[in-house]
């Protein structure tokens, strides 16, 4: 019986000055800005661009496409996901990237569903599952309550 062997670790990446990258990561044809944090037993796909002053905290999935802005913190186990109909084998897939702007912070074990823009300043509470797009300055406590900070 033979196999191919799918090998893990940080290729084809650029990262601006002073990233920290834990072991155990598979990170690919992605583009980080400066001071960033990437925690264990994360994965950030393809196309892929992460501004600067982001923190990837551990086991959480950037998923191919999205773009997060400067100054966001992601919690552990955060899940992204691009495609709304997944298909084993299918070639010709939309795929439709979540956006999470700047000063965004996303809780622990939060889903992010295909499409989804975040605006800027928001904050995502610990596992939201996040269907529709979020207004900058924004708090969304549960998958189905949001509320809006004021303008500062």
């Amino acid at each position: 019986m033979t196999h191919k062997k799918l090998i893990t670790g940080v290729r084809d990446t650029s990262f601006g000055e002073n990233c920290l990258v834990a072991d155990s990561v598979n990170i690919y044809e992605a583009t980080f800005g400066n001071d960033c944090f990437i925690g264990p037993w994360v994965e950030v796909q393809a196309r892929v661009v992460i501004g600067s002053r982001v923190r990837l905290q551990s086991h959480s999935l950037i998923c191919e496409g999205m773009t997060i802005g400067d100054d966001t913190f992601i919690g552990h186990g955060v899940m992204t996901a691009n495609s709304k109909y997944p298909k084993v084998g299918l070639k010709d897939w939309e795929c439709l990237p979540p956006k999470i702007g700047s000063g965004v912070s996303i809780g622990s074990n939060a889903t992010i569903l295909p499409g989804v823009n975040i605006g800027d300043n928001s904050v995502i509470g610990a596992g939201c599952v996040v269907s529709k797009d979020v207004p900058k300055n924004s708090v969304v406590v549960s998958s189905s309550r949001m509320r809006f900070l004021e303008e500062q």
